[in-house]
């Protein structure tokens, strides 16, 4: 566990491209998107909460506090981010924000551990997992005094980009390998799923891996 980071999965959008409705409850193996999503992150982080909008009853089962985005329209990753950076300001006693997609159960187990090692010495430092030349932004580490900015980029400038926040402050990619399969081939750990065909793709990784 890494003292002082705070976790937010972020499941607040429309999910359009699944056909709608909670693309975060989709069945993977035994469990769901979001179950797996937890399992990989709740042990490296000292709180957790989920991100998300409409009735948080949907998601009792899970036993995390669910909240909300704090300013209108569905605004995005960005809308998330800052409704986790406030929760975890007025919940709990971490410096740090970590994000993590709900519909990306591969990313790794030591993302936290990694993403922190990276900001040592660099105060205000936002830390982005990459993995060969793309960028994941929302798979992240924040702190926490970050909230401001970006009420101001979203409310006053309208802007909901994730990698134009990023851009504009200080931060570090912090790169993450590949995963090997048994078979010999290899997959991004941030693969995330829009569709139903990632869905498939994802059950099909799940057996090799298991």
């Amino acid at each position: 566990m890494n003292e002082g980071v705070a976790g937010i999965i972020l499941a607040g959008g429309l999910s359009r491209r699944m056909g709608g409705g909670d693309k975060a409850l989709a069945p993977l193996g035994r469990s769901t998107l979001l179950a797996h999503v937890i399992q990989r992150l709740r042990p490296q982080v000292d709180a957790l909460a989920l991100n998300a909008n409409g009735d948080p009853a949907r998601f009792g089962a899970l036993s995390v506090p669910v909240v909300a985005d704090t300013v209108p329209g569905f605004a995005g990753p960005l809308a998330g981010l800052l409704a986790g950076l406030e929760w975890a300001a007025a919940a709990t006693p971490c410096r740090w924000l970590v994000t993590a997609a709900a519909d990306t159960p591969f990313f790794p187990e030591d993302l936290v551990r990694r993403l922190l090692a990276a900001t040592e010495g660099r105060a205000g430092t936002i830390a982005v997992a990459r993995c060969g030349e793309r960028r994941h932004p929302t798979f992240a580490l924040w702190p926490l005094t970050a909230a401001g900015p970006l009420r101001r980029l979203l409310v006053e400038d309208g802007n909901r980009r994730v990698t134009a926040f990023i851009d504009a402050n200080a931060h570090v990619d912090v790169d993450f390998p590949a995963v090997e399969l048994p078979d010999g081939g290899t997959f991004d750990p941030f693969f995330n799923i829009n569709t139903p065909q990632d869905l498939a793709e994802a059950e099909r990784l799940s057996r090799s891996l298991a």
